[in-house]
């Protein structure tokens, strides 16, 4: 009999692979230019892939895998953490490119990731529409 967990486990380790691939590159490559187009893509695909998964499971299922344990909270904690690292560093960038940090602060904390990407997607574009110097 077919494990069930193993469609979830690939979709997992997929995420790693490319996760760790896209640090990698961002180390390797240190001078070059962040891309509108990826961080874009990026924000809708794992927008439609959020879609799927609430449409098919709920949103409750989110709610108890963050609070069942000690693993759950840990989890839940990191992925705040880390959002509010890259806001933290995101925010000066999108500020002094000209955008409206409120409603761009309510889009990251409805949706996390999603908000975030679509954020440096629309930094990365003002600042080469606006020609400014890119950061390393």
């Amino acid at each position: 009999m077919p494990d069930p967990s193993a469609p979830f486990i690939a979709l997992a380790a997929g995420g790693l692979v490319f996760g760790v691939a896209a640090i990698l590159s961002i180390l390797l490559r240190p001078l070059a230019a962040g891309s509108a187009l990826v961080a874009g893509a990026l924000s809708a695909g794992f927008a439609a892939f959020t879609a799927v998964t609430i449409a098919t499971e709920g949103v409750w299922p989110v709610i108890v895998n963050h609070t069942t344990n000690l693993w759950g909270v840990q989890v839940w904690w990191d992925l705040l953490f880390s959002l509010g690292v890259a806001f933290f560093f995101v925010l000066p960038r999108a500020r002094a490119a000209g955008m409206n940090a409120l409603p761009w602060t309510l889009f990251v904390l409805a949706t996390a990731s999603i908000g975030l990407l679509a954020m440096v997607a629309r930094l990365f574009w003002l600042e080469q529409a606006q020609g400014a110097p890119q950061r390393a």
